[in-house]
């Protein structure tokens, strides 16, 4: 007896400090939605200065 009273007594102080657990978070509110970039424009640009990044060459990384 004295065994459900502890219990309980813990159960009570579990609930008054945590409360209930919040609400479930849908799906549809996780989710947010974009656009794309309009066919690729941001990709298609050159930009010569930036140009080195993108390839490797072998007299680069060789310092010749």
């Amino acid at each position: 007896m004295a065994e459900e009273s502890a219990t309980d007594a813990a159960a009570a102080a579990r609930l008054a400090r945590f409360g209930k657990l919040p609400e479930r978070v849908r799906f549809h509110e996780m989710v947010e939605e974009k656009k794309a970039a309009p066919s690729g424009a941001e990709i298609m640009s050159y930009n010569p200065e930036a140009s080195w990044n993108h390839f490797s060459c072998l007299a680069l990384d060789l310092g010749l």
